[in-house]
């Protein structure tokens, strides 16, 4: 408006803006000068709501986490059978293909987490404790209503997590002879295995 001040977009509206770029452009792209031009502030005042790209990362991975959130507690509370919720905690789970925004993210935020500071690693380790808790009560019911045998859901979970992260990351970072349906396939011939012989 003219002879007054540009309102600053909304703190969402930026995060968006950085998942975007990320999709777009890559990782590497993103800088707090071409995403100040991408939502018309100046990096200084980027920096002023963010204090640095990390904290920007930490926060867009929590934005894009709560919206991933609130798509896995819409698919696990649906009307169907454990496994067929797990199926889908699975492919929620799984990166979309090579350079998946969120995975990129996910894993820049990881790898800069080894300087990080107490209280952001307390915040990456709520975005894991989140889908931990609802494959834990997921396997838990699952485990009650008899459709799988009788494992320990929190072991099973650790050891179901550290498979999908073990396989995401092949995905994500493209590697050659892995892909996304290989991998659902390798998952989900593993839950048919541990999960279902005793059911």
């Amino acid at each position: 408006m003219a002879g007054g001040r540009r309102q600053a977009p909304p703190r969402e509206e930026v995060l968006a803006a950085a998942m975007e770029m990320i999709a777009e452009r890559g990782l590497e792209k993103l800088t707090m000068a071409a995403l100040g031009r991408e939502v018309g502030m100046s990096s200084g005042h980027l920096l002023y709501y963010f204090r640095s790209k990390d904290e920007l990362l930490l926060r867009t991975l929590e934005w894009s986490e709560g919206r991933l959130g609130a798509e896995r507690a819409r698919l696990l509370t649906r009307p169907a059978t454990a496994r067929e919720r797990l199926d889908a905690y699975v492919d929620l789970y799984v990166p979309d293909g090579h350079r998946d925004p969120h995975w990129t993210l996910w894993l820049e935020v990881w790898n800069r987490s080894q300087n990080a500071d107490a209280d952001a690693r307390d915040r990456q380790a709520a975005i894991e404790g989140a889908w931990h808790r609802d494959l834990v009560a997921l396997l838990a019911q699952g485990v009650s209503r008899a459709e799988f045998r009788a494992v320990d859901p929190d072991r099973f979970a650790t050891r179901l997590r550290a498979l999908l992260d073990g396989f995401s990351i092949h995905v994500a970072i493209g590697l050659r002879g892995t892909d996304r349906g290989m991998v659902l396939g390798h998952v989900r011939e593993f839950l048919d295995e541990s999960l279902l012989a005793d059911a």
